[in-house]
Order: C-alpha cells, then sequence, then structure tokens
C-alpha cells in the first residue's frame, strides 16, 4: 500500500481528522509545561481509534514531544527525583503489559480517578495550610512510581499522578517541567517494544499516521513553551492543581 491509502484506510472523516489533530495540538502543549490537559487528548484519541490502539497511535508521538521538552528543559532536570521513581515505574509498565490485556478498562479509569481527585484535594488542602513540608518517605515514592507506570502502559494517563508527584515536592516550574520531561522519556522509550511486539498497537500503518500529526506536536509545544514563560511559580501550581482535578473527575464520569 501507498502512503496515501493507508492514510485512507483509516476511514477517517473531516471531523476526525480536526479532532486528533487537536490532539496532537494539545500533546505539543502538555510536553511544553501546559501540565494536566493530557487526559483530554486521551480521551479524543480512544474515542476516535478505541481504547487500546489509541496507546499505540499516541506513543510514539509521545516520544517526539518528550525529545523537544528533554532538549528545551534539559538544564531544569532534578535527577535525584528521577531516579527515585524509574524503578517502581519500570515495575508499574512490567505489571501494566502482564495484565493489560484483562484488566477491565472502566474499572481502572475509575480506580485512577479516584486516586487523582483524593490526592488533588490533599494538596489543596496543604497549599491553603501554606505548608512547606515534603513527603520524603519511600511509600510515598514507590506507590507514586508504581501507579504510574501502571497508569501509563494501560492507557497513557500517567501525567495525573506524576503532577502531583512534583506538586507534592514542591518543584518551581522549570524544574518540574525538565524532571517530567526526562522522566516520560526513558520510561516512554522502554514502553516502545511492549507495544510493537507483545501488543503489537504500533505499526508500519500508525507510524504513517504518526508523520502526518507529529508537525501540530511540535506547533503546540512551542507556543506552549512560549505561554509557560508568563506564568509565575504561584499561578503554575494554581493552574496544575485545578486542571489536574478537573482530569480526574472527566476520567472519573466518561
Amino acid at each position: 500500500m501507498t502512503y496515501l491509502e493507508i492514510l485512507q484506510s483509516y476511514n477517517l472523516s473531516v471531523l476526525q481528522w480536526v479532532a486528533i489533530c487537536f490532539a496532537a495540538f494539545l500533546l505539543g502543549l502538555s510536553k511544553s509545561g501546559i501540565k494536566g490537559i493530557g487526559i483530554i487528548l486521551v480521551i479524543i484519541l480512544a474515542f476516535v481509534f478505541g481504547e487500546k490502539a489509541s496507546t499505540g497511535i499516541l506513543l510514539p508521538m509521545l516520544i517526539v514531544a518528550d525529545i523537544l521538552a528533554v532538549i528545551y528543559y534539559n538544564q531544569h532536570a532534578q535527577w535525584k527525583y528521577i531516579k527515585k521513581l524509574i524503578p517502581w515505574m519500570i515495575a508499574g509498565v512490567l505489571v501494566g503489559v502482564w495484565i493489560g490485556n484483562d484488566i477491565s478498562e472502566v474499572i481502572f479509569k475509575k480506580m485512577m480517578a479516584i486516586i487523582i481527585i483524593v490526592s488533588v484535594c490533599i494538596m489543596f488542602y496543604t497549599e491553603n495550610k501554606k505548608s512547606t513540608s515534603v513527603p520524603n518517605n519511600l511509600f510515598f515514592s514507590s506507590s507514586t512510581g508504581f501507579l504510574a507506570g501502571f497508569a501509563t502502559m494501560i492507557g497513557n494517563l500517567a501525567g495525573p499522578i506524576a503532577n502531583i508527584y512534583f506538586l507534592a515536592m514542591r518543584f518551581p516550574k522549570n524544574e518540574f517541567i525538565g524532571t517530567a520531561a526526562w522522566l516520560f522519556f526513558i520510561i516512554n522509550v522502554f514502553k516502545l517494544p511492549f507495544h510493537f511486539f507483545v501488543w503489537k498497537t504500533v505499526t508500519k500503518e500508525t507510524l504513517i499516521l504518526n508523520t502526518v500529526l507529529i508537525p501540530t506536536v511540535f506547533l503546540g509545544f512551542f507556543i506552549g513553551a512560549y505561554l509557560v514563560k508568563l506564568i509565575s511559580n504561584v499561578n503554575y501550581r494554581r493552574f496544575i492543581l485545578i486542571v489536574t482535578a478537573i482530569g480526574g473527575v472527566v476520567m472519573l464520569f466518561r
């Protein structure tokens, strides 16, 4: 099949093309630092392509956006926290690969949504109390890392969980974005072989579709990077909390 024939084989309407291009634009915005909107693009792609198939379409675009974020925010990455989370995230991914075909996505999303909403409520409480303490215990980092790894393999839903962790660590805006960029770049590259060889959700056909959408990811990233510069650290924390909470509610009732 030719390049054009492969694209035509998706049988996408004009409205669906607009929707997935908008999702790719949102991905660029999200990876530039406008965190919390990832749940929207996940929902759009799942609606167009189906839950599991959409994860394979999204993953290569995530990696491209991660590369942009790593290059742009590299100097701000906090490797101490990346090293702390990565082993637990890898464990979560492996468990996700193992039971990913059997777990009910509805139950999974409800569980993740409840965890996210409860976590956001706790964060709002600590923000209002003006607490400056951070949770440094092993249980917090290990459970967060495992849940994020499991969530990212099952449905690319790790963003809200990671947001809670970095907010709890009291990261300034650029450190938040730079650390998340490297963390997700590493874990998304680790996931790629499982999508190729186990789930078979990344194929030649999905990669060709990616080539059409990736320019929109670039556009979203550079617009987002400009907008992030205009937001203060305090307002950035508030924005992430509010959007993450909305994402959890959307996930709960979807």
